[in-house]
Order: structure tokens, then sequence, then C-alpha cells
């Protein structure tokens, strides 16, 4: 009879409930407290809105200020040229000669012409000797020395033309050395020997003044750019500056040299890929340190007013040395927080 009333009792719904308010109550007492979110340690920055280069990337070429050409100055046959592409030559130097045959011919006529003349002016020099002694011995009279010495000044002058004419024409000879205007590199030479040239043909291109990059711009681009604007080229260390721009639209792209250090000056014409800043904007530039990147995506860590921190995604855009354009996913006033390293993957 006990046994049953005790079944009775433990199986009781208000039994049950109150042997599952034990169990719930005693199990609450035994839950571990919440710990307290923890700062995150390094340091910090709050990203401010500054003015930036809106950079533009644009075609160059490593060129110089000038490039001289070597042309021809008289009619013949290039009969040298000792020069080739690439190779350095100095101001004044001898580079090929234009030969022509005519030129010997003439030459050699006016200096027959000359000892022609000058055999002449022996002649009446000698004459106006003998007329001399004549007349100083009452034998001439004044009229015929006077006659004697105009003679001897006429040969005399006759001998000089003929003199100037064959030096004259020894010098058209001479217009036919070819040498370099300028120090440089020569850039073209392909003329052969042997070729007939005219007065004015180019002989060779050679490169004159400092080396420079040499910048083609859209004609769109080109009025917001002006001298002292940086330039840079992706793989060179160190920013160049405009120094000019060219006032002149061709093909829809405007010129502008820049003068760049740590050129090379072995492949003149070489492209590079460059940077110019056209104008300014408003960006968000954070040191690198403050990014990460896992799996292939940016991420930014910001502090909360509480002092925990989360990972947001962020869209970078490269910037100056050392630093990194935000271009989403923070906003100025936040508070960053430099990732720890080795966290990136």
């Amino acid at each position: 009879m006990r046994l049953r009333q005790a079944w009775k009792v433990g199986t009781a719904p208000g039994g049950l409930a109150l042997s599952l308010a034990l169990v719930l109550a005693g199990c609450g007492e035994h839950k571990a407290p919440e710990a307290p979110a923890k700062a995150v340690a390094g340091p910090r920055l709050t990203a401010a809105a500054v003015d930036a280069p809106d950079w533009q990337s644009v075609s160059a070429e490593v060129a110089t200020r000038d490039e001289a050409q070597v042309m021809a100055r008289i009619p013949g046959i290039l009969s040298s040229l000792s020069v080739h592409a690439g190779d350095m030559v100095r101001k004044g130097q001898v580079i090929g000669r234009v030969t022509d045959t005519q030129l010997a011919f003439q030459a050699g006529a006016y200096g027959a012409q000359a000892r022609a003349a000058e055999a002449q002016a022996a002649a009446a020099r000698a004459e106006l000797e003998r007329v001399k002694f004549l007349a100083a011995n009452g034998v001439y009279a004044r009229a015929r020395l006077d006659q004697a010495e105009a003679a001897a000044h006429a040969a005399s002058a006759a001998t000089d033309a003929a003199r100037a004419q064959q030096g004259a024409v020894s010098a058209v000879a001479g217009n036919g050395v070819v040498v370099a205007p300028s120090d440089g590199r020569v850039l073209r030479a392909d003329i052969p020997a042997g070729t007939p040239v005219a007065p004015g043909a180019v002989v060779a291109v050679v490169t004159s003044g400092p080396l420079l990059l040499r910048l083609d711009l859209p004609e769109a681009l080109a009025v917001r750019v002006h001298a002292g604007s940086p330039v840079r080229v992706d793989g060179m260390v160190g920013e160049g500056r405009v120094v000019r721009v060219y006032p002149a639209v061709e093909t829809g792209q405007v010129r502008a040299d820049v003068a760049m250090p740590g050129l090379d000056s072995s492949l003149i014409g070489r492209r590079l890929p460059a940077r110019v800043a056209a104008g300014m904007h408003r960006a968000l530039l954070v040191p690198t340190a403050f990014v990460t990147t896992r799996f292939g995506i940016d991420y930014a860590t910001l502090v909360a007013a509480n002092g925990t921190a989360n990972d947001v995604p962020v869209q970078t855009a490269p910037a100056d040395e050392g630093r990194v354009e935000i271009l989403s996913g923070v906003n100025p006033g936040d508070t960053l927080v430099a990732a720890a390293k080795g966290a990136g993957t």
C-alpha cells in the first residue's frame, strides 16, 4: 500500500515538474560566467581624408632632349661611314666622307690657271724691273714705266684670283667630311657606303642633350599636367618631375619631358609604364601595416568604442611608398589597429 502511494506521488504531474525544476536549478548554479572581451594591442591610427595625387597611367619613352641629324653638305658618293647604331661619338669626330670626282677636276683646272698666272706675274715683274732701269737712264718715258707697273699689278691680281678659285673648290671638297654635331649615341646610321647622296640627305642621327623620359599624354589629360607634376615609373626607385609640356597636339596626344633619375642610356627609345599626377583628390591613406591580405581579400582591423576589434574587408589601391589608399570599408574617423606580424596569408 505504501509503495503504490509513493509511485503515485512520484508520477504525479506536479512532482515531475518539481523534479525538473530542481535539476535545472542545479545546472544553473554550475554555469561559468562569460569572459569579458579583451582589447587588442598594437599601434592605432585614426583614419582621416587627406589630399592625394590623382595618378594616371601613361606611356613613356626613354629619349634625349634633342636629336641631331648628320647631313651631307655636298652632292656625291658616301665613300665611307665608320659608325653604327649604338656607337658613342664625340662632337667634331669624323664619322664619314662624301666625295665628288668633279671637284677634283675643278681643283686641278684652277690649279693650272694659278700656275699660269704666277708665270705671267713673274714675267711682268721682270719687265717692270727693266723698264725702271731704262726709265732711270732716260731711255723710256714715264708713261712706259706706268704701263709696266699696271701690267705687273694685273698679273699679280690674276694670280690671287686663280688661287682663290682653287681654294674655294678645295673648301667645297672639304665639306664632304661628315662630322658628329654633338656628343651622344648614334641612333641610326643605315646608309651603306657607296650610296649617292644629295645635299641635306640624313646620313646618321645622334642623340643630343641630357637623358629624359618623354610622356605621351591624352589631350584631355594634358590640361591637368604642368611643369613640376610628379612622375613615377614602375620598377624604378625615385620620382621624376615634368620639366616641359609641348604646346601642340599630334594625333590626339601631347608630349611632355620628364627629368627622371636612374635612366639607362643604353636603350634610347625604350617604352616604360609610367604614372603621372594629374590633379589631387581626397583619399584615406594608411600605412601598409594596417591592411592585411588573406586568401586574396584585404582586411583592416577596426577598433570599436568598447575596445573590441573587428576585421572588415576593404578595397585598396596603391599609393605612395609604404602606404595604400582605402577606397571602401573604412570611413574617416574610424580607429584602425596594425595587424600582428604574420597575420596575413
